[in-house]
């Protein structure tokens, strides 16, 4: 049931309560307090962030709660009927109790967009003002079927991205760990054994020696070091100067900053074809497209733009004003425009986007793999080199 946040006074003793209770409603909940003999000042109702002790609503939990309420809805049968079968077989508690709490709300005469809206952590503002829109033209089914497309292609792009990253993160963290290890165990013995003979090192095996100790020496000083520094990292970027600056470089970065332009402009692309054509109007459009970018650079210039269309400008003239926004794009929209069929430009925009998106981390996948492959061979090489230098001068070290 959902939850509102109170402030009440007792009738008889007029002390001030700020707690919370569980109602079916608002009414509900200030009738409950009524009972109690406390007087309700204000009362409001907490919103659900989309988290419960069953663990947390994924992307793919959307995109199934979608696609079936989409089929079901399609079937002709009620929302109410609907929502309560999809609550009875999802696994996911945390879903199982948001689809229970709507539910709920729409039997109690809410709309189901209007009871979306109280999860934001779940439905945010893009995916509740495409189904306000589908309620309010009466065409809910092919909006639900719509929002599960959107959604099941973003799935899609998101696991194509990570299984890219998979491999080479993983050889990249086999490397590190090979290198500390031969480093930090096994070089050691091998200098111990060059100290009993004597003589003169070569240069690059005592290079290696000498970082072998200075890793020994400071291990558990860089260890935590380098993990501070990522968290650092990782913090400052979510700040509004570090997210700003983050996003500013890294799509100036060679081969993954054109990787990351592309992925911010296929959802840019992606949200306001969906949007569009689901019956939103353009300035909402604009405006959810800009809290949805995730990017600094395109969001200011998405708001510049509204207020630029606002004083009656075109969309595209407005857009062409910034350079985030390539002229393929900036030509598809105007051509749009003319023709009265901007969704359907911009939905072909971002299938294209989406396919160069793929195809070039296919690129990258299979560039990627051979070079830290190489990359590894040649660290291990190096250092097996550089020990082994000493021994091929061990016969002129015994004759001395």
């Amino acid at each position: 049931m959902p939850v509102y946040s109170y402030v009440a006074r007792d009738a008889s003793s007029g002390k001030e309560f700020r707690k919370e209770i569980e109602a079916a409603s608002e009414s509900a909940a200030s009738a409950a307090l009524l009972n109690r003999n406390l007087l309700v000042v204000s009362i409001q109702e907490k919103a659900n962030k989309g988290k419960r002790a069953g663990g947390k609503v994924t992307l793919a939990d959307q995109v199934i709660f979608t696609r079936q309420l989409a089929t079901l809805i399609d079937a002709g049968i009620a929302m109410v009927q609907s929502l309560q079968a999809l609550a009875e077989q999802t696994d996911n508690k945390a879903m199982q109790d948001i689809i229970k709490d709507v539910c709920n709300r729409v039997e109690g005469g809410d709309n189901f967009s209007d009871a979306l809206k109280k999860h934001p952590k779940v439905f945010d503002r893009l995916y509740t003002s495409m189904i306000d829109a589908g309620e309010k033209g009466g065409m809910l089914a092919d909006i639900l079927d719509r929002v599960a497309v959107f959604l099941e292609k973003r799935q899609k792009m998101i696991k194509k991205i990570k299984s890219a990253m998979m491999y080479p993160t993983m050889v990249t963290i086999v490397a590190i760990g090979i290198t500390i290890f031969l480093l930090v165990k096994v070089v050691p013995v091998f200098a111990g054994v060059f100290t009993d003979f004597g003589g003169e090192l070569p240069k690059p095996t005592q290079m290696l020696i000498n970082v072998s100790e200075f890793l020994q020496n400071n291990l558990l000083f860089i260890a935590p070091v380098v993990v501070a520094g990522i968290y650092a990292w990782m913090w400052y970027i979510k700040t509004p100067p570090g997210r700003a600056f983050y996003d500013k470089h890294r799509i100036k970065l060679p081969i993954f900053g054109s990787l990351a332009h592309k992925i911010v402009l296929a959802r840019f692309s992606r949200t306001f074809s969906s949007m569009t054509r689901s019956g939103v109007p353009i300035l909402e459009v604009l405006n959810i497209v800009a809290n949805t970018a995730g990017h600094t650079q395109m969001e200011a210039a998405v708001r510049t733009a509204t207020t630029d269309i606002e004083r009656g400008e075109n969309i595209s003239q407005s857009l062409s004003k910034h350079d985030i926004f390539p002229v393929m794009i900036i030509r598809m929209m105007t051509a749009g425009e003319q023709t009265g069929n901007i969704d359907a430009m911009m939905e072909k925009v971002a299938d294209f986007l989406d396919e160069e998106v793929e195809a070039t981390l296919d690129g990258l996948t299979s560039l990627i793999e051979p070079l830290l492959i190489v990359f590894l061979g040649v660290t291990v090489g190096t250092i097996v080199v550089c020990m082994f230098m000493p021994i091929f001068q061990l016969g002129n070290l015994v004759n001395q």
